[in-house]
């Protein structure tokens, strides 16, 4: 759920393979990109570093404990190593959270090339018997 009712990112919940979430990025042309994952007392909040980003082009998808980032660059980013020129067009980056999340209580926020992404943690509570 977006904060701001702000129709522009695309969250979804869809079940994938989890063996794509393993393949070599370079040979698909793709960046990852730098993340921090801070865990507080009832939420997550995730930052990820998306330079040449337009907040349109993000997508945000879950999948159990599972959280994935699409974007797309505004332009093509060029990288040469050993003599081999690379074209990247995408940032991609899976992330396994350490805890079950409440996929209803999601709110992001795309500001100055950086996406924070704010998860609610699922408690669970139970009564216990003093004997």
């Amino acid at each position: 759920m977006n904060e701001n009712n702000d129709k522009e990112f695309e969250i979804r919940i869809t079940p994938s393979s989890i063996s794509s979430l393993f393949n070599d990025d370079i040979e698909r042309q793709i960046l990852s990109p730098l993340s921090c994952l801070r865990e507080y007392g009832t939420h997550w909040l995730l930052e990820f570093d998306l330079p040449l980003v337009n907040k349109k082009d993000i997508k945000i998808t879950f999948d159990e404990n599972f959280i994935s980032i699409e974007a797309k660059l505004k332009e093509s980013y060029f990288e040469e190593k050993f003599g081999k020129k690379t074209k990247f067009e995408y940032f991609k980056k899976t992330l396994m959270l350490p805890g079950k999340i409440d996929n209803k209580k999601i709110s992001a926020k795309f500001e100055k090339g950086r996406l924070k992404i704010t998860i609610l943690k699922t408690i669970f509570s139970r009564k216990i018997k003093v004997k």
